[in-house]
């Protein structure tokens, strides 16, 4: 009896033990089928029955013997009713139970559960939900020929008990049921059909070049060859010129006049040059007249035709500046050019193109071109390239009148009316007085302004003590009797833009008016009859003065005949040139039809004549005239 409770008690641990694998897979403790995937058309469930002592009785675990058969296992399985195996799950082993066994039973049970384990991951067409677990549970047979089983071919274990046997039995039975199922083989052949169904990788296969085929036809400069198949000797190479500066600056002192287009010993430039000098003698005195009626000027603008004869490129670029001689005999219209040049056109010769004469004085832009009021014979441009040079047409040289590397200039008026005494406006916001009386160089005198930049600077024709300066947003006059070379605070500052500003003029006899352009598309008039601590705005004019990076900014400008009007570009459809009144109103619009088919930015009047000229930005001019 003692052997018996012995053994019962070594069966109980070694229960528990394989209990502790079965619940790993088991959450509720009752019996499970793992029905594996049909695999050639066969299906295998595997019983997985606990075993406990207290409930042991011989007729509960009686199956049939076609159930350890491995080709009657699927009809044996179908046939094992789940509720009779259901019931002897009643009870687990309490762990009151002492268990003892030895070290060599469970070393065996650990490689037991090892083999298990490895003949299920070999199972790789099923999931994880129908793990086969084989354990210790698989009881099915009667006293009799469940030890008759045990005993039969497990001589070797001898130090096993019963219960270890017919366990070690029944893994070995299970295995070779899966190794009959030939899964290995069913995946091997699995295999092959996914490989063949995949379309093979195309690989384009090179064409074979032909011997006697033509090939690609080459220049034959390229190949440095003439046309007759003989090679051509090789040509030297030329070294490559390094350019330092695009726009070097010309040297100091007078240059000649020189026309880059035309011959400078021609007999057309002798006579071009002798007519200039001729013209400039005979209007020493300026005409004046009196202000006409609006009425009256409006008729006299409508009279201004274009035509084909008057429209003409003079210069290369786009033109910066415009004056017109103020001759009463001919038509002399001089331009600055952004490349430098100034070209000169007389209108009154025939052909067009055997009176146009261009120079280059300058190597940067011409923003501003004056003829002298004391003499018309002199020609003044100012460049940004730092110069300010004086055209003389009988001496035929251009002379330098002031000279400042270390600024660029930007605009410049007479202070006095014989030309002799100028002021400078630079574009980092200084002024320079230049007095050209001084023997030998001019004087100079450099002023701060209260500016960061200067656009435009223009003299009261009146009270010429008084200087409006055009700045980035603020319109400033100063008197030129209280400059200070430290600094100097104007007499009155114009803040009504919200934007740059492109120019300020006084009107031209009596400096009553003053007109600015400015980039929020308006044209302000101040009233500038009384310079005191304020300039009232008179009149704001909606007007386009977009004209984008590659034309030239414009610049409203007033008729020199009549002050109370003002002449500026304009970027309306069909292209024209547009005058308003002081009040605001259009006066006039000059339309050249196929003759005016581009912006002119830059626009200038005769100061008795009714012409006016306009230039574009690719150096074209247009005039139109009565």
């Amino acid at each position: 009896m003692s052997g018996l409770c012995a053994a019962a008690e070594e069966k109980v641990g070694s229960r528990q033990r394989v209990q502790v694998k079965v619940n790993e897979y088991k959450e509720n403790q009752n019996i499970s089928y793992v029905s594996l995937r049909p695999v050639l058309e066969k299906t295998a469930k595997v019983c997985l029955v606990p075993f406990s002592l207290s409930d042991y009785k011989p007729d509960k675990f009686k199956l049939p013997k076609s159930l350890l058969d491995n080709s009657n296992n699927e009809v044996a399985c179908k046939k094992y009713k789940k509720t009779e195996i259901k019931k002897t799950f009643r009870k687990i082993l309490t762990p009151k139970m002492k268990t003892t066994t030895s070290s060599k039973t469970e070393s065996t049970l650990q490689k037991s559960s090892v083999d298990v384990h490895t003949e299920n991951n070999k199972l790789q067409h099923m999931s994880t939900s129908d793990t086969v677990i084989l354990g210790a549970d698989m009881e099915g047979r009667q006293d009799g020929d469940s030890d008759e089983d045990t005993t039969s071919g497990l001589d070797d274990f001898s130090g096993l008990s019963p219960y270890e046997r017919k366990r070690l039995k029944n893994i070995s039975e299970n295995a070779n049921f899966f190794a009959s199922l030939q899964l290995s083989e069913s995946a091997a052949r699995l295999r092959e059909m996914i490989k063949k169904s995949q379309p093979p990788e195309s690989k384009r296969k090179k064409p074979k070049k032909r011997e006697n085929e033509t090939g690609c036809r080459r220049s034959m400069r390229l190949l440095n060859i003439d046309p007759s198949g003989v090679s051509l000797p090789e040509t030297p190479t030329q070294p490559t010129v390094v350019v330092v500066d695009e726009n070097p600056l010309l040297p100091p002192g007078p240059l000649e006049m020189t026309p880059e287009n035309r011959d400078d010993n021609s007999e057309l430039f002798k006579g071009f040059l002798q007519t200039w000098a001729e013209v400039s003698k005979t209007n020493n005195k300026n005409i004046e007249k009196e202000l006409s009626s609006i009425k009256s000027y409006k008729a006299n603008l409508a009279g201004m035709v274009i035509s084909e004869d008057t429209v003409c490129k003079v210069t290369k670029g786009s033109v910066c500046s415009m004056a017109l001689h103020p001759s009463e005999i001919r038509t002399l219209v001089a331009a600055g050019a952004k490349s430098g040049q100034v070209g000169l056109w007389d209108l009154t010769h025939q052909p067009k193109e055997d009176g146009i004469y261009v120079f280059q004085p300058h190597s940067q832009p011409v923003s501003c071109l004056y003829f002298s009021p004391a003499n018309p014979a002199h020609m003044l441009s100012l460049s940004y390239d730092g110069t300010l040079r004086c055209g003389d047409f009988s001496k035929a040289v251009f002379e330098e009148v002031y000279r400042n590397e270390r600024s660029s200039f930007s605009s410049f008026d007479f202070l006095a009316e014989d030309a002799s005494t100028l002021i400078v406006g630079h574009w980092d916001g200084s002024m320079s007085l230049v007095d050209r009386r001084t023997p030998g160089t001019s004087y100079e005198k450099f002023i701060n302004s209260s500016l960061k930049k200067i656009r435009t600077i223009h003299v009261h024709p009146v009270h010429r003590q008084y200087f409006i300066t055009a700045g980035l947003r603020d319109v400033h006059i100063y008197d030129a009797r209280r400059l200070n070379p430290k600094g100097s605070q104007p007499l009155i500052s114009l803040t009504e833009h919200t934007k740059s500003i492109a120019s300020a003029y006084f009107s031209p006899h009596t400096g009553n008016r003053v007109v600015t352009t400015c980039a929020d598309c308006k044209l302000r008039i101040f009233d500038s009859s009384c310079i005191s601590s304020q300039i009232p705005l008179l009149t704001t004019i909606r007007h386009n003065t977009i004209t984008g990076r590659w034309l030239t900014r414009f610049q409203a400008v007033w008729d020199p005949k009549q002050e109370d009007c003002v002449i500026v570009g304009s970027m309306a459809y069909p292209r024209q040139v547009e005058i308003f009144h002081e009040t605001g109103k259009r006066v006039h619009s000059f339309l050249g039809g196929e003759c005016l088919v581009s912006v002119c930015s830059i626009n200038a009047m005769h100061p008795t004549r009714y012409i006016l000229a306009g230039g574009n930005s690719s150096g074209k001019i247009h005039v139109f005239m009565n």
